[in-house]
């Protein structure tokens, strides 16, 4: 079995595959890092639940909260307002549950309470309205499940109403879109675009040092004799004595012997 010599030569062959296919990965991280740059950070940004308008309860009588039809031990209450109406949210270990504050009567987000919702954020006109099921990659940092209403805008927009609560999340459009594309080919996550410390840019990042390491000691290893003799010129000509004037003119010789 022939032995394998970690000479310059091993390492500069294996240098230069390496380089090739972590060159493409430093191309896009450079052209997607550009890009994220150069888009309007408001537009990216967009709307989350922060953002929600909040309307102040309209006055009246509102039922009790002993008097709502419980369904087990309570875990939290809280009084607030619905797309403009009042509205009891108890949690229970199962989930929430709506009741309105007037009437006392249960309430499910449907479709029309989400469309209320999303009208809040956004004037306007709405294209679709979806339920999903789960989080799609637009609303991935939210959980359970949501109506995605869709808006005929300039940057079709989509605004993500909790089925459970019917609370805002967020608002998506197509230039967030463009950022969240280029952020997984930066991040390199392409299945939930979340993470940056997953297995295959772990990988890359110590390719990335084995490829500096690699490529100092081969830098090091191409300097021969010949590159550094102009200096060793340079330095003997710095030490060399100066020139000691040995003639003498006649005339001064003259001089000396009279």
């Amino acid at each position: 079995m022939k032995r394998i010599r970690f000479t310059p030569l091993f390492f500069r062959r294996i240098h230069k595959w390496v380089g090739l296919v972590l060159g493409l990965q430093f191309l896009l991280w450079a052209l997607s890092g550009s890009m994220m740059a150069l888009l309007d950070q408001e537009k990216v940004g967009g709307h989350s639940a922060q953002a929600s308008h909040q309307h102040p309860l309209p006055p009246g009588d509102y039922i009790a909260p002993e008097n709502l039809a419980l369904d087990g031990p309570v875990l939290g209450i809280a009084l607030r307002s619905l797309a403009a109406r009042p509205v009891y949210e108890l949690r229970y270990t199962t989930g929430t549950r709506l009741f309105d504050a007037k009437s006392g009567a249960p309430l499910r987000v449907d479709e029309e309470v989400a469309r209320d919702v999303a009208t809040m954020m956004n004037e306007a006109p709405i294209r679709k309205a979806t339920l999903l099921t789960r989080p799609n990659l637009e609303a991935r940092e939210h959980e359970g499940a949501m109506w995605r209403l869709d808006f005929a805008d300039v940057e079709n927009s989509s605004a993500y109403v909790s089925a459970d609560t019917g609370r805002f999340l967020v608002m998506r459009g197509d230039t967030w879109r463009t950022w969240d594309f280029f952020w997984m080919l930066h991040n390199m996550d392409y299945v939930h675009r979340a993470s940056f410390n997953h297995p295959l840019i772990i990988f890359v990042a110590f390719g990335t040092l084995w490829l500096s390491g690699t490529g100092f000691y081969l830098l090091f290893k191409s300097f021969g004799r010949a590159d550094v003799r102009w200096l060793r010129r340079r330095r003997k000509a710095s030490v060399r004595p100066p020139p000691t004037n040995r003639s003498v003119s006649t005339e001064n010789a003259a001089d000396i012997s009279s």
